[in-house]
């Protein structure tokens, strides 16, 4: 399993700061877009708090070749409904292209569940996971962390700050056990896992 939040950047830079990337699970590291709470990964033997099956008609226009599949459509109609009114339960999305699958993490709804599930079409599996803060939540933290990226000079490099899905800022860094305690202490310790990460190079 490869959930990844990286950054790109440029030679120069001390840090990078980036919000979401997408990981294709048959071609892994290759960036799929820029969709926010959403990865395309492989979710073999992940927990699963919920699963529903698709029971939704398919449009009957599907043709090979295209992106215009059940499973496509499907999570082009939980983008719209994670942006409107069940935004303050979304957390992130994970695409399993493999099993005709995706995987949601939110904040327990039983509204929010009742209409993602009904949005899945036939052949489509959706697995719901419990978090306990939202995308947007997530993603002020990750702003508020990134915002002066220099401020740490002296003390640590900060190389990446990415919203993972599974409902947690990750903040990359050179010394996680120098910058840990001093980040904790700016941001708090919720939602907040400090690693190591190199530093990021253009190729």
């Amino acid at each position: 399993m490869d959930y990844r939040t990286l950054a790109a950047g440029t030679a120069a830079a001390a840090a990078v700061v980036a919000l979401a990337l997408y990981v294709d699970a048959n071609e892994k590291g290759s960036g799929r877009g820029n969709e926010k709470g959403r990865t395309y990964v492989d979710t073999a033997g992940s927990s699963r708090d919920r699963t529903c099956e698709g029971e939704r008609p398919g449009s009957g226009v599907d043709e090979e070749g295209t992106d215009d599949t059940p499973l496509n459509r499907t999570i082009a109609r939980i983008d719209e409904l994670a942006a409107g009114r069940h935004a303050a339960v979304f957390t992130g999305l994970a695409v399993d292209e493999e099993r005709d699958a995706a995987d949601v993490w939110r904040i327990p709804s039983a509204a929010f569940d009742a209409a993602v599930c009904g949005l899945a079409e036939k052949g489509v599996t959706l697995r719901l996971h419990d978090t306990d803060a939202s995308r947007a939540e997530l993603d002020a933290l990750a702003d508020r962390i990134g915002e002066d990226m220099n401020r740490w000079n002296g003390t640590f490099q900060l190389r990446e700050v990415g919203v993972d899905e599974h409902g947690y800022v990750s903040v990359g860094v050179d010394d996680p056990e120098v910058a840990r305690p001093l980040i904790e202490d700016a941001f708090g310790d919720e939602h907040i896992r400090v690693e190591h990460v190199e530093q990021a190079t253009l190729d």
